[in-house]
């Protein structure tokens, strides 16, 4: 077993929001999950402009607060105590509307 203690994990550089990668490729060898959360303040959009993709299905459950999603050409409001699920290659945002910190964890899964 490996254990982490997330405030001790260096977040992921970039702008506004903390994102941090938990666990990866390094832990297991030919791992096909990458795990992580993010934190991201009122006002603050991923990705900061246009749309976002990747090669994994991403699957997330919101922790905390609330997230405006733009999924598949769809917009969706998210809160705390749901799961999203966002096949490879799906272009996609997420805009933090609200009043406090939204707090998701996320795992990108490679098939």
């Amino acid at each position: 077993m490996e254990v982490v203690t997330i405030k001790e994990v260096a977040p992921d550089d970039r702008p506004e929001i903390v994102m941090k990668t938990l666990f990866n490729e390094t832990v297991t060898e030919g791992a096909k999950a990458v795990l992580g959360v993010v934190s991201i303040p009122p006002g603050a959009r991923i990705p900061l402009q246009g749309t976002g993709s990747h090669e994994e299905d991403e699957y997330a459950v919101v922790t905390k607060g609330s997230i405006v999603t733009m999924s598949g050409g769809k917009e969706y409001e998210i809160t705390s105590g749901q799961a999203t699920f966002i096949p490879k290659g799906e272009e996609h945002w997420a805009y933090n509307k609200g009043t406090t910190d939204c707090e998701i964890i996320w795992t990108l899964v490679k098939r």
